[in-house]
């Protein structure tokens, strides 16, 4: 019976769920795919080839049990595929939404080294965990015994939400401390709503409030609250608060009215799309509508920029980027989304600086790719005498993030950082150079992927469970 269920490639083809029409997309911020229905997600499903050495599983973050969870959604078992999804993933119905799987599991597929066409692994996992949710399979956090320790996350973000799941299901009490005044760090407010609707998010949230987390919000740890005082009150801490830092551009007039940075922009769309009064929106400041917006920048941060100022009715959208397509940091699945809406991307173009007091256009210098350099990409080198003036209302600085100096910020000269910023952290365990303080995500490996995060806040509880017990022995003895 399993056997017949699967190896399906050689006669199936890869069937995404159904896109919205780029027109009708273009004017709403609900998410673009429509569901799968329970037939396709199995037939989908079965097209795994179930390889001996799953490269999709080694090349998820979380090696996440793939194969066996698809074998499960073939065969119609969906609650055994949910729950062993979510044993290893704490959040598989935002993996499956927002994960780039053209460059991590799907990417990997063997069937698509063969030709074949990758099976849907992001798409049936946000099927299986949104049929979870319907069904009631998704059940409360109910520790089995409470614990009298008590950890204090700084940072709602996707790390500490996935490390306050773990540690609250083994009965340990916990805060979570963050500046905004809803919890979700990126998940709520930095990425658009095309991409992860915000009752997904909110879902999540909700589970871990029913299951005992404390959520202190409009809290800036080293404003509101002193790090020493967040450490005094608890049995350990982790640092989770991701970074929120945007690089720079230092050319002229690059202090202009209507140059934003990107988390800026973001932040004032999701804000507006929960129904939040936000006066520099309202003032159009930094609403994209009727404006030639250009977005500079090449990740999915830009890609979320650019996407999200169609959608507000900007009269043009271009994305400048000093290299090729094909040597792109961000996903070309979004990219691609991106074209279909109408984005222009201006390739190997690199701002020089802008006109106006209130931006009139950016001076773009043309570029071409040189050498590699040490990592193997190849470097953009100018090209002389090519300059040009690109017109723009707003422009969006799409340039990547870097770490805030906490050690500064927090009044705390003991916590040690690397040279980029980020927290000097044990691989594996997340131990700081204090004792007691864990880190945790974008705060120790720099800006990255949803899915990491998830990765090191499961390991850094799990770290701080070990912690916890070493010290209840010592007080022990």
């Amino acid at each position: 019976m399993a056997k017949e269920m699967m190896l399906k490639f050689v006669t199936v083809g890869r069937d995404m769920p159904e896109k919205r029409a780029p027109n009708l997309r273009r004017q709403d911020f609900d998410e673009i795919y429509s569901d799968y229905a329970a037939t396709k997600a199995a037939e989908q499903a079965g097209r795994c080839s179930q390889c001996g050495v799953p490269y999709c599983q080694s090349h998820c973050p979380l090696h996440n049990n793939i194969p066996d969870w698809l074998r499960m959604t073939a065969e119609g078992r969906l609650q055994e595929a949910y729950d062993l999804s979510q044993a290893t993933n704490t959040f598989p119905e935002i993996c499956g939404r927002i994960c780039p799987q053209d460059r991590l599991c799907e990417g990997n597929c063997v069937i698509e080294q063969a030709g074949h066409g990758t099976v849907t692994i992001g798409s049936i996992e946000k099927y299986l965990t949104d049929t979870a949710f319907e069904m009631g399979w998704v059940k409360p956090i109910r520790p089995l015994a409470e614990r009298p320790e008590s950890v204090g996350i700084i940072g709602a973000g996707p790390g500490g939400l996935a490390a306050a799941d773990m540690l609250r299901r083994a009965g340990v009490q916990v805060t979570v401390y963050d500046r905004y005044d809803r919890a979700g760090g990126l998940l709520t407010y930095g990425i658009p709503g095309f991409k992860l609707e915000k009752d997904v998010v909110m879902a999540r949230i909700a589970q871990l409030e029913d299951g005992g987390v404390t959520f202190v919000l409009n809290c800036t740890v080293g404003e509101d609250i002193s790090f020493d005082a967040v450490r005094g009150s608890h049995d350990a801490v982790l640092i989770a608060t991701g970074v929120y830092k945007t690089r720079e551009l230092e050319a002229p007039g690059s202090e202009a009215a209507g140059i934003v940075r990107a988390i800026d922009f973001l932040t004032a769309s999701n804000r507006k799309s929960f129904g939040d009064e936000v006066a520099e929106f309202d003032s159009g400041a930094l609403d994209a509508a009727g404006k030639r917006v250009v977005v500079i920048g090449g990740g999915d941060t830009a890609m979320d920029c650019v996407r999200t100022a169609v959608r507000q009715g900007a009269q043009s959208v271009k994305c400048l980027y000093r290299r090729d397509k094909a040597n792109m940091p961000g996903s070309q699945r979004e990219v691609a989304n991106a074209e279909e809406e109408g984005v222009e991307f201006v390739w190997l173009a690199a701002p020089k600086g802008f006109e106006g007091d209130a931006v009139s256009g950016v001076a773009v210098q043309k570029m071409r790719l040189g050498q590699p350099d040490a990592t193997g990409r190849r470097m953009p080198e100018l090209i002389e005498g090519a300059d040009y003036v690109e017109g723009a209302d707003l422009v969006i600085k799409a340039l990547g993030f870097e770490p805030e100096d906490l050690p500064q910020l927090w009044g705390v000269p003991g916590l040690d950082v690397t040279r980029w910023g980020t927290i000097r952290a044990d691989y594996g365990t997340g131990q700081t150079s204090i004792e007691g303080v864990f880190a945790a995500g974008d705060i120790v490996r720099g800006a990255s992927l949803v899915v990491w995060a998830i990765r090191d806040g499961r390991d850094a509880a799990q770290a701080i469970l070990g912690y916890l017990g070493q010290a209840a022995s010592v007080a022990a003895e």
